[in-house]
């Protein structure tokens, strides 16, 4: 049943200092650790764990820093049931080792007690600028600021974070959090540009012209695609990424309730059931709708979504229609949307819906690319990188990563992707350095 008062609180509470420990224990040292396999960005899992195990919180955190940039993040949000949670050798037992709450917990101590950071070098090996201040763009600012780079960070939003900050609902990532791991990336040294807009305010041009070495393109898939379908455009069909914006701005106290797309008493439908339409599903109930419904052609083994995510949604009262294809939007002589036809395993079905929120995957937008010479992209717009020097595009100096560059993918995912462009951007610049000389 769903609960009368959902809130957007965190819904997982973390660890003690004695609940970590004891969980850390736990950890069976393993000669050939699954677990590293498993995480996209190799964490040192054990040797952290180990650490926590002694109570070296401190430690801890180093050997975690060593590979992420947002740790206290990815504890919360990543996919741990399919990477290396999933690969805890004591998963044959169904007690695999926590280890997402475990980061989370060594980050939490690290930022409440304010432990001493580590020495950096002097910012004098080039200079970067970084467009965009998702997952992707801080990886590449962190890693970067560390092996002595200036480096700069270009956001259009009002605060950075982009899908963090705009796109994961609050019970699920507090933005408090974010802001406390953006403060980390600045001690590093990194600065912060808002509401600066690449190809409106500023080319990547006019970046190069300032003396910059090497520009870095972390813009993420801006523009969701619709589902063309015999009235797409009726009034009444939002995308799911802009109601969990408005959302979130609304919780920040920067819009009032009224901007917010969905209203108390409605009934919503999400197609898409990945795990956006589920964050936009569990999202329009704390916001007053009286039912939702997930909408998804295919069945639950088939959906994208986390299982743990969709377990929640099912507690909290989302109606899963498996097996229904969407086939045409329901509206009045106003083309206000009233409902969808459905084609589903006992035939064709009208479903009666107040508001539908599409949930159907996203695509890069072009004004960075569009107002940038020599920058290539393939038949989806997605740009194009080659493997040397890592991540740069058809123009030289000029690299990308995450979403804009693969169809998009996790938080984690997004960071490997932009550990190794990282690198590619530094053995650039210093070829290039070292030429010049």
């Amino acid at each position: 049943m769903k609960s009368k008062n959902l809130k957007f609180d965190e819904i997982n509470e973390g660890f003690t200092i004695k609940e970590a420990i004891e969980e850390a224990k736990r950890c069976l040292n393993c000669k050939n650790p699954a677990c590293i396999k498993g995480c996209p960005i190799e964490n040192n899992i054990p040797l952290f764990i180990n650490q926590l195990s002694m109570g070296n919180m401190g430690a801890a955190i180093h050997i975690i820093n060593e590979k992420s940039n947002l740790p206290a993040i990815c504890g919360r949000v990543c996919p741990h049931e399919k990477q290396c949670v999933g690969h805890c050798v004591l998963n044959a037992k169904g007690m695999p080792i926590n280890i997402g709450k475990l980061e989370r917990f060594a980050a939490d101590f690290d930022e409440d007690m304010g432990l001493i950071k580590e020495r950096l070098p002097q910012k004098g090996r080039g200079k970067v600028a970084v467009i965009g201040s998702g997952p992707a763009g801080l990886t590449v600012a962190g890693d970067l600021a560390r092996e002595g780079f200036n480096v700069v960070i270009y956001e259009s939003q009002p605060e950075p974070g982009g899908v963090l900050m705009y796109g994961i609902p609050e019970y699920r990532l507090p933005k408090e959090v974010v802001k406390k791991e953006i403060k980390k990336i600045e001690a590093l040294g990194v600065t912060f540009f808002t509401h600066t807009v690449i190809g409106k305010n500023i080319t990547v041009d006019d970046i190069f012209e300032q003396g910059y070495d090497a520009v870095f393109i972390g813009s993420g898939t801006a523009l969701p695609k619709a589902l063309e379908i015999p009235g797409y455009m009726a009034k009444g069909i939002i995308q799911s990424s802009y109601f969990l914006r408005m959302v979130n701005l609304f919780n920040a106290g920067n819009i009032g309730r009224e901007e917010v797309p969905v209203k108390t008493g409605e009934t919503i439908g999400v197609i898409g059931c990945g795990n956006v339409g589920i964050d936009a599903a569990r999202t329009a109930l704390r916001m007053g709708a009286s039912k939702v419904k997930i909408i998804y052609h295919r069945t639950e083994k088939e959906m994208s979504a986390l299982k743990s995510e969709y377990e929640e949604a099912v507690k909290e009262g989302v109606e899963f229609l498996w097996n229904t294809n969407p086939k045409e939007f329901v509206t009045d002589d106003k083309n206000i949307l009233r409902g969808i036809k459905a084609k589903t395993a006992k035939g064709e079905k009208k479903f009666t819906l107040d508001r539908i929120l599409l949930a159907v995957g996203s695509r890069p937008a072009n004004r960075i690319v569009s107002t940038t010479s020599g920058i290539e992209v393939d038949n989806a717009g997605y740009v194009i990188t080659k493997e040397k020097p890592y991540g740069m595009t058809t123009r030289k100096g000029v690299f990308a990563g995450g979403d804009v560059v693969h169809t998009p993918q996790t938080v984690v995912l997004a960071m490997k992707e932009a550990k190794q462009v990282a690198k590619g951007i530094a053995q650039y610049i210093d070829a290039k350095k070292l030429l010049e000389e």
